[in-house]
């Protein structure tokens, strides 16, 4: 019979410290509604800031501002189009993270919301 100090730790902890950092890092950078909101958005493919307006309720110096933070952390690409600048998004996995995630706390709103039958 094995004591659980000698059970087998899970995979994910035998990771070097760095991709816990890196991952937190990650969740610091979507901690934020608005970023979330602008990463959904580009999801189906790059957008200007006229467009990413029109989706999401927000000035635009703050857009700018949250655009800025997610190009800088490497979330965002962008490219210049005469004078506009398109945005896009580099690495999938953060889409489909932010994806997972927002999914899963809308699924567990519907169940905390969905009426009770009991028999």
């Amino acid at each position: 019979m094995t004591t659980p100090s000698e059970k087998k730790t899970h995979s994910e902890l035998e990771r070097p410290n760095e991709v816990f950092e890196l991952a937190a890092e990650l969740f610091r950078i979507l901690s934020t509604p608005m970023r979330l909101k602008i990463v959904s958005c580009l999801r189906d493919g790059e957008q200007n800031v006229s467009y990413l307006l029109s989706k999401i309720e927000t000035t635009q110096p703050n857009m700018s501002q949250h655009l800025n933070t997610l190009y800088k952390s490497g979330v965002l690409g962008r490219r210049r189009d005469g004078v506009q600048i398109l945005y896009r998004i580099v690495d999938e996995r953060v889409a489909e993270l932010c994806r997972a995630v927002c999914t899963q706390v809308a699924n567990q709103e519907q169940k905390q919301a969905a009426p009770r039958h009991d028999s």
